[in-house]
């Protein structure tokens, strides 16, 4: 049947649909308000807007039970707390499935599991000067080289030395098996939820570096190989297992879920494993169904090449019909991430883990059936 007249003439304008959103009218801030009466009622325009609709995105549709939620970390994050305070209690809460960092994010990490500090400082400081008294800095955080690094090293390398690591793996068994340690560590020093790796570990979350050489953890496993180690990687399986997860998210009728903490390598990591399945191996797919980004870099410097959704719809990355769920928040993540971390716990009840790392090997298999299927 037609629609009648008057349903045309009570449909919205071009002009009202556009003048629809919420009035820019907040009352004044007292000190009372919860976390998300300021996010609701105050973040309304530029990329305090952005913020709250990521917020709204995860909770609303990331964190529905069928979603597989990958996580790319890059920037130093784990060295300024933000492991502990906010990766572990996603990992915690189910709301991450799989997750690629930079092995330094992974490296650094353990000093936390390890009970080595760190220290709030300052950038403000003479350089020489820390140099002289075996000081690092990483822009305001300080630690002792000797103390916190030199021990770190001397501790991943007795580990990387055991029989469980003398062949050939992907990062994700890498991580798993350091994650066990890292969990044994935190026992013996009376700590509790301080490292992402061990709480990877138990939850079943399989973590990836796509620069394996690329860190302090590749320096110590090179170290060992000139003295005979047997420890390898195999970054191709890195490539396959994280696509397997996509594909096994899509045949099981669910959906897929990109947040990206910052840039880098790891952010294409994970946005090419639909490429991998569509244009590489030939299986057909749609792209990512929910794509969020917190970052502080720019698309016109090629700071963003490939990773706006709107440009990565045309490398098959996101699906286009999704791109309204699709937010770019132009942010420092030490301020976004705590702020996403607050309002999922506060907002959507835990989730079921996935532990997608003990069923690689299943998702692996059909990955390798379609393939085959659509390649004769």
């Amino acid at each position: 049947m037609a629609p009648s007249c008057h349903n045309r003439k009570n449909s919205p304008t071009p002009k009202e649909r556009y003048l629809s959103g919420k009035r820019i009218l907040p009352r004044a801030i007292t000190g009372r308000e919860s976390l998300r009466t300021v996010i609701d009622e105050t973040f309304l325009a530029y990329n305090a807007a952005r913020l709250r609709e990521a917020c709204q995105l995860v909770t609303e549709k990331m964190l529905k039970a069928n979603v597989t939620v990958g996580l790319s970390l890059a920037g130093a994050l784990t060295p300024a707390g933000l492991g502990c305070s906010c990766i572990v209690p996603l990992i915690k809460a189910g709301f991450v499935d799989w997750i690629v960092a930079t092995g330094a994010n992974l490296y650094h990490d353990l000093h936390f599991a390890f009970n080595l500090p760190l220290h709030a400082g300052s950038h403000r400081v003479d350089d020489a000067d820390l140099r002289r008294h075996n000081v690092v800095r990483i822009y305001d955080i300080l630690l002792d080289s000797d103390d916190c690094l030199g021990k770190t090293d001397a501790i991943l390398q007795d580990i990387l030395a055991g029989p469980e690591f003398q062949k050939k793996m992907g990062t994700a068994e890498l991580h798993h098996l350091l994650g066990a340690h890292a969990a044994d560590h935190e026992r013996e020093n009376g700590l509790k939820d301080a490292s992402l790796l061990a709480a990877a570990y138990r939850c079943g979350v399989p973590v990836y570096t796509s620069s394996p050489g690329d860190s302090s953890i590749g320096l110590s496993a090179a170290a060992l190989h000139l003295r005979g180690n047997r420890f390898g990687i195999d970054t191709l399986l890195d490539v396959n297992e994280t696509a397997a997860y996509i594909l096994a998210a899509k045949r099981g009728r669910g959906a897929s879920a990109v947040i990206l903490i910052g840039g880098g390598s790891p952010k294409n990591f994970v946005l090419q494993t639909e490429p991998h399945l569509q244009e590489i191996l030939d299986i057909p797919d749609g792209g990512h169904d929910y794509f969020l980004q917190v970052t502080d870099a720019r698309p016109d410097t090629g700071g963003l090449s490939g990773a706006t959704p709107q440009e990565a719809v045309s490398w098959g990355k996101v699906d286009p019909p999704r791109l309204p769920d699709a937010v770019v928040c132009y942010c420092d993540a030490t301020i976004a991430l705590p702020v996403l971390t607050h309002w999922a716990l506060a907002n959507h009840k835990k989730r079921k883990p996935k532990r997608l790392y003990d069923r690689r090997g299943q998702y692996m298999e059909a990955l390798v059936r379609e393939y085959v299927a659509h390649n004769k």
